[in-house]
């Protein structure tokens, strides 16, 4: 990581990953190996493991198989800062301050979290508790309200759902935010 001062703590890494509304993996695609492979994707982290679902075919499903390393990257809280009036944007034009145009106000305030990790399917068969688990989780997370239909759907889903699991091997995390003074807040500082 070029940016040392921004890197924060495995913590606030896995408080990224729980915050994030979705994650995109990266994978090898043995079919084609000169393009990696992307995919947007909801996940949910339960302990030391990522899980999401997908269904029981398709060129995703397909690649999954290998138990192969991946890096899944998660961001959350982006935001453009607004630190400065237009009658304040107008003075530091005027006074030439360039460096702060360029690092305070045509910038992007984020947290985010790359994993690295090796991907497994959960078999229902060995695993169903873990399935389980791992749905509701994820159902959880995403369709909180919903819950009371959860058993209901879970059972009509099982012969098309694939659960996966990734051990998290290692995480790196980086945030850029402004504290209430305007200045970059840097590494690990909270407020």
């Amino acid at each position: 990581m070029r940016r040392k001062d921004r890197a924060m703590s495995r913590e606030y890494g896995l408080s990224v990953i729980d915050r994030s509304a979705f994650a995109t993996l990266s994978l090898n695609d043995p079919e084609n190996p000169d393009i990696p492979y992307a995919l947007p994707l909801s996940i949910v982290r339960i302990d030391e493991k990522l899980y999401f679902h997908s269904a029981r075919g398709g060129h995703k499903y397909e690649i999954l198989q290998n138990g192969q390393q991946v890096r899944i990257v998660f961001v959350d809280r982006v935001k453009v800062p607004d630190l400065y009036t237009d009658e304040e944007l107008r003075e530091l034009a005027a006074q030439g301050k360039h460096k702060d145009f360029v690092s305070k106000v045509f910038t992007t305030e984020y947290s985010s979290a790359i994993v690295t990790g090796t991907v497994k399917k959960v078999d229902p068969e060995e695993k169903p508790d873990e399935v389980r688990l791992a749905m509701c989780a994820i159902c959880e997370k995403y369709t909180p309200d919903k819950m009371a239909y959860f058993e209901q759907a879970l059972d009509f889903s099982l012969k098309r759902l694939a659960v996966f699991s990734i051990t998290i091997d290692s995480i790196s995390t980086k945030r850029k935010q402004f504290d209430a003074e305007g200045e970059e807040m840097k590494w690990q500082q909270t407020e």
